[in-house]
């Protein structure tokens, strides 16, 4: 009993944290773009993977609490996030607009590991709405699973890494179809489009 016990919570961890981090997010569109352009993707992954891996763990030990009970916590990480993801969107929408520029990650364009890293770990930091998921919601659920908080918050890392890896991955099959300048500013605007809607979002909680 106590093996199924194990597996049922485990499962269920999986489900609901790959459930939440598959809806399109800042997190998600630049992990994509990041793929596409085949620029340091295992490092993106593994960024984004081990930082949801960390907050899970927090929120599964019980910090989920300590954040509902802060109300100034909130409000701080709801403005610093929707400013970096207005910046960050406008200049994807600038970029969409001169174009050609996401194409020079082939010939010299590429960004240092630092400056892509240190993009990633703002749009996963200051973004409310992965706190939101990974911490309150993911450690609420795990309430449920008394004496088996263990193998529920595996689950939820293990689908959080198959996830951001499977995407970084797999968009580099997307490649052949980004050697367009069209193609490049049409993910831009997507982009820039995803960024101002979860900054809005944070702005119109407020």
């Amino acid at each position: 009993m106590g093996g199924r016990d194990l597996i049922a919570a485990f499962a269920s961890g999986f489900g609901i944290a790959l459930s939440l981090i598959m809806a399109v997010g800042a997190q998600n569109a630049f992990v994509l773009r990041q793929g596409i352009r085949g620029e340091h993707v295992f490092a993106v992954a593994l960024m984004c993977a081990a930082s949801d891996g960390v907050l899970i763990a927090a929120g599964v030990g019980g910090f989920g609490v300590l954040v509902e009970q802060v109300p100034w916590l909130g409000a701080v990480m709801r403005w610093g996030g929707a400013a970096f993801l207005l910046v960050y969107g406008a200049r994807a929408f600038l970029s969409a607009w001169r174009g050609g520029a996401s194409l020079e990650a082939g010939n010299g364009g590429r960004q240092g590991l630092g400056a892509v890293l240190a993009t990633c770990f703002a749009l996963t930091w200051l973004n409310p709405h992965v706190y939101l998921d990974t911490v309150v919601l993911i450690g609420s659920v795990s309430r449920g699973w008394p004496g088996q908080g263990l193998a529920f918050g595996t689950g939820a890392a293990l689908a959080s890494f198959t996830f951001f890896f499977s995407l970084a991955l797999g968009a580099r099959a997307l490649a052949p179809l980004f050697a367009r300048p069209s193609a490049w500013r049409v993910l831009d605007v997507i982009v820039g489009v995803v960024m101002w809607t979860v900054a809005a979002a944070l702005i119109l909680k407020g």
